[in-house]
């Protein structure tokens, strides 16, 4: 499981859902979507915590999840009795993601979470997209069809303190409509209010995004890759490369050492050395592997060897 804050934005990505009580209920309560690879108990059982977490707020949380999801939502959901929520205003968006098209449903909690019309569309492999980041995803086999996902930054903005202060500006929520106003693609003689620095009263003065650009830096944007339960076949191979391709951080599964390969087949996992290779062949700049098999629970430090050794290559 991948928990991933949006800086300078109230609003946070879960990749699978798995027990999420190591995460405190102020930033949970910041997320926004939530990409599923599969359904297994393992990814998706923090759903019901984080529902109960959201069930009074004023939100929908969008979640995305591979064929057959719109049916566990659906489950999990009518498992339960709402009849002392009809005023809560929170909804889910549930998405089920196939390889050429995506169906989704809106659950509202106000009309006890019933089903909502089903709707289609043509998937290519975008799952989400703002003016900041998007969310790619591909399916991999696990014996049953498991999403991977990559979530690329546009660019990304770096604020420097030293240069406000050199250009007597001061920090405050106004920085979040500069970063906004660049990722909207705003032309340089675009005004934006700033307040006035050292002031308690609400005066403000209009600075040209051309000037606001001396006081930061804009360097291209992070690209971070989860891949969570696969085969290591052929075609898994080829679509984790490309999807990973040149990524700042790949989170990638090796539930096995490679001693025990047959049983890693078996189960429709990778290996800590697989997890390295595939790292090493999509030229990634940092390996993180996890979702470690039970057996290996006192010999943590040989898988992340293994791993590094063929990443290093």
């Amino acid at each position: 499981m991948l928990f991933v804050e949006i800086l300078w934005e109230r609003r946070a990505l879960l990749f699978d859902m798995g027990e999420l009580g190591y995460i405190r209920p102020a930033k949970l309560l910041k997320v926004s979507h939530a990409f599923i690879s599969h359904t297994h108990i393992d990814h998706f059982i923090g759903f019901d915590a984080l529902l109960r977490l959201m069930l009074n707020r004023e939100k929908t949380l969008k979640i995305f999840g591979p064929p057959g999801f719109l049916s566990n939502v659906q489950g999990k959901l009518t498992g339960y009795t709402w009849n002392l929520t009809a005023e809560y205003p929170f909804s889910v968006q549930a998405t089920e993601v196939h390889p050429h098209r995506i169906l989704s449903r809106v659950f509202q909690c106000q009309k006890s979470f019933a089903a909502g019309e089903e709707k289609e569309e043509a998937f290519n492999g975008v799952l989400e997209e703002d003016p900041q980041i998007r969310i790619c995803a591909t399916h991999l086999d696990h014996l049953i069809p498991c999403l991977a996902f990559s979530l690329q930054e546009r660019f990304h903005i770096n604020v420097h303190k030293e240069r406000l202060d050199q250009m007597d500006l001061p920090l405050g929520p106004w920085l979040k409509e500069l970063k906004n106003a660049l990722w909207r693609g705003e032309e340089e003689g675009f005004l934006l209010k700033v307040p006035m620095k050292g002031e308690k009263s609400l005066r403000q003065r209009e600075i040209s995004l051309a000037m606001l650009k001396e006081c930061i830096t804009i360097t291209p944007g992070q690209k971070i890759v989860y891949v969570s339960d696969c085969r290591f076949s052929k075609e898994n191979i080829r679509k984790i490369i490309q999807l990973a391709e040149g990524g700042d951080l790949f989170f990638c599964e090796a539930a096995f050492l490679e001693k025990d390969r047959e049983r890693a087949e078996e189960r429709a996992h990778l290996t800590a050395r697989q997890a390295g290779e595939l790292a090493r062949k999509a030229k990634v700049k940092k390996l993180v592997i996890f979702h470690f098999s039970p057996k290996y629970e006192k010999e943590g430090q040989l898988l992340y060897r293994e791993a590094e050794e063929a990443f290093q290559g």
